[in-house]
């Protein structure tokens, strides 16, 4: 039933005003750039217009939570509107503040999956969700609680959006007023003046009053029908809905098997992202249990090897440092190709410069990268040295590792052992307390160093392999699994993917 067969739009514009002048805490409205916040956004705006401007002096600031991998189209959309959004504010004497939050350059997606090799998100290990939408928003909040003590999360979310969201909603309500506790940070607390919208409430709203920030809600609606999608929210916690299907939201979104809404624009005319689609079919083509030891380490990132307690089967680890030199070498790639083909001013940035300089440390220090490889793949794809940071202390190379690896080979010793090793020497080189480098030094002795077939052929005989680590709770969900008979998989697994 239509929200407004009881209700009338005069009845909503008094609620917001009422809860925006019941006391002196700052509001954050939630803004993806989709239906539900737009209209939740304009509701606020519209109400508030209507106060005298002495009344409208408690500040109301706009967030919008930018991956870094959002679908280009939909980043071209929201930075406009945001830029709409604080001219107006500015000239009509409103309280709006847009700010739009991104992940820290260590917990983005490209560090991540590419740096530290993560597998591409997958239900069982969907690590994307928290690290870049969740975090950076509740830091935001979490700052202006420090600065006023308690805010106001003003966001687009409706119970008609799924019966797990109405019941959460319901849970946090605080009785007698129109707010809900936020669900994991202290002191906000969560006002949802869309809460009762059915989606043809929605649209009709839209549809019928005018973008104060004079948007044309008409090319919303275009933008859905063109990509056959939905919103994708801003997520402050882990009962918002993620983004899959054919929502609005990352282009490499793995999550779901086909990435309906960027097909949906490469056929609506925006041919010009057909390479970032075929970049993340690339990236879900890994998750296909028999490849996956192909593509990813048999050991993990804590150097021990795990297996599924309840079947037995190995769990894989991240990606191999060879398969994450393509991973990066073609998004370079693809980067340069979109930029030259892409409409005149919208030319996206893939990965940030500041995200290559975060891969090229982890490469080095975690990897054992000795031939230093993300400036020379920069080098090659876009043609460009970047303002590469020179170490001051023995900077090794191609051919010292090459050294190396023969003479580990003649004593039969695995070259990544000397490699993590030398590392921790190299790291409290010249440090005038070195307490702690016995611990370092023990810690990578500790690491599983023997070959799979040995691993598995103790397992499989009784034998003793060591006790199985537990993974850590970062990445507790490495759930993907190979049975120990793959092993004519496993030794094509230094092939190219």
């Amino acid at each position: 039933m239509s929200f407004f067969e009881t209700n009338s739009l005069k009845d909503v514009y008094e609620s917001i005003q009422e809860v925006y002048l019941s006391d002196q805490r700052p509001w954050v409205v939630g803004y993806s750039g989709g239906k539900d916040s737009t209209c939740a956004l304009q509701l606020v705006w519209n109400a508030l217009a209507k106060l005298p401007e002495e009344k409208r002096q408690k500040p109301v600031y706009v967030i919008s939570s930018d991956t870094l991998v959002e679908t280009p189209i939909i980043v071209r959309y929201i930075d406009k509107n945001l830029e709409n959004i604080q001219k107006k504010s500015d000239e009509q004497g409103m309280p709006f503040i847009v700010q739009k939050v991104s992940p820290r350059v260590e917990r983005s997606f490209w560090v991540n999956l590419i740096g530290r090799g993560y597998p591409a998100p997958s239900n069982k290990f969907r690590w994307c969700t928290e690290r870049l939408k969740i975090e950076p928003a509740n830091d935001f909040i979490t700052q202006r609680v420090a600065e006023f003590g308690e805010v106001v999360v003003v966001l687009g979310v409706r119970s008609a959006e799924s019966a797990t969201r109405a019941q959460v909603i319901a849970m946090h309500k605080i009785k007698g007023t129109k707010l809900a506790r936020h669900s994991s940070l202290l002191n906000a607390f969560v006002f949802a003046p869309i809460e009762a919208f059915t989606t043809d409430d929605v649209w009709n709203y839209l549809l019928q009053n005018k973008s104060p920030w004079n948007n044309d809600n008409r090319e919303l609606v275009t933008m859905y029908r063109n990509a056959q999608a939905g919103e994708c929210p801003l997520v402050v916690d882990k009962t918002t809905p993620s983004c899959g299907n054919s929502r609005f939201g990352c282009w490499v979104c793995t999550v779901v098997q086909q990435d309906k809404s960027m097909e949906a624009m490469v056929e609506s005319g925006e041919e010009w992202l057909e390479p970032l689609l075929e970049y993340r079919d690339l990236l879900s083509s890994t998750q296909d249990p028999e490849k996956k030891f192909i593509y990813r380490e048999f050991k993990r990132r804590n150097g021990q090897v795990a297996f599924n307690h309840a079947n037995g089967k190995l769990v894989p680890g991240p990606y191999k440092l060879e398969f994450r030199k393509e991973l990066l070498t073609k998004l370079l790639e693809i980067q340069k190709q979109v930029q030259a083909e892409a409409p005149i001013g919208e030319a996206p940035v893939l990965i940030h410069p500041a995200e290559l300089h975060e891969i090229r440390r982890l490469w080095r220090s975690e990897s054992g990268d000795w031939a230093d490889s993300v400036p020379q793949i920069v080098k090659a794809t876009l043609g460009i040295e970047l303002d590469w940071e020179i170490e001051d202390s023995v900077l090794y190379n191609t051919q010292d590792f090459t050294l190396l690896d023969s003479i580990c080979k003649e004593y039969d010793l695995p070259t990544e052992l000397m490699v993590k090793l030398i590392g921790v020497e190299k790291a409290s080189h010249g440090l005038k307390r070195r307490h702690n480098i016995h611990s370092q030094l023990s810690k990578v002795l500790n690491e599983e160093w023997r070959d799979l077939k040995t691993i598995l052929a103790a397992r499989n005989s009784d034998q003793d392999i060591s006790e199985i680590i537990e993974t850590d709770d970062e990445e507790s969900s490495f759930a993907e699994e190979i049975s120990s008979g793959q092993l004519d998989l496993l030794n094509n697994a230094g092939a190219n993917p």
